[in-house]
């Protein structure tokens, strides 16, 4: 579900900044930095670009059927001479 190699790459350069006295520790902060992104991702509850677009679509189709109930709703209402309050 996630970009992966974007992950990698982010992981990369946040351990590409770790002093050079720590370049030891370097390869074990990319793993863990690698981790602590994934996790985070997996915590934010996101969908992909397909999925919101899915939605968007259906969100403007059910839109576009509400006016259009209550455009006849109204026309109903003028017809038998009453009004909504």
């Amino acid at each position: 579900m996630f970009d992966t190699q974007g992950i990698d790459q982010l992981a990369q350069r946040l351990a590409a900044l770790v002093p050079p006295g720590l370049a030891q520790a370097r390869a074990d902060l990319e793993a863990n930095f690698r981790d602590v992104l994934s996790e985070g991702l997996r915590r934010l509850d996101l969908v992909t670009r397909e999925e919101f677009d899915v939605q968007r679509l259906l969100l403007l189709r059910t839109r576009a059927l509400l006016e259009q109930m209550e455009q006849r709703v109204t026309a109903l209402e003028l017809q038998s001479g009453s009004r909504a309050r």
